[in-house]
């Protein structure tokens, strides 16, 4: 089989998953659920790539200093709750701005503990 014949194939299929989703009763349901569990798998997969970092950097991060670490733990949870309340705070134009200064503020936080990290006093 030629890799042009491979290709063919392989769009076959999602075209055939594609109709099998839209034409099958319940289809959509299917497919909804299957979404869900890719995005979980995913959210698992990020989970242990954090626990992963943490434990290769133990040292790294007792090195900081109380004051850094908990700035960066500060940032990373500003981060995450930016990520995840985006959609409902971007519905007015006051929540927007307050968006934006929230990441901002993240982005700085993560900067002065990466000069930190990075200077020798």
């Amino acid at each position: 089989m030629t890799e042009g014949q491979r290709t063919a194939r392989n769009i076959a299929i999602v075209c055939a998953i594609g109709a099998g989703v839209y034409f099958i009763p319940g289809g959509g349901d299917v497919a909804h659920a299957f979404e869900a569990f890719l995005w979980a798998m995913f959210g698992v997969g990020i989970a242990y790539l954090g626990l992963r970092v943490y434990r290769e950097n133990t040292f790294r991060l007792s090195a900081l200093g109380d004051r850094h670490r908990g700035l960066l733990y500060g940032a990373i949870a500003l981060g995450l709750f930016c990520w995840m309340a985006r959609t409902r705070t971007w519905e007015t134009g006051f929540g927007e701005l307050c968006w934006f200064v929230l990441v901002a503020l993240a982005g700085w936080a993560f900067l002065e503990v990466y000069r930190h990290s990075r200077s020798y006093g």
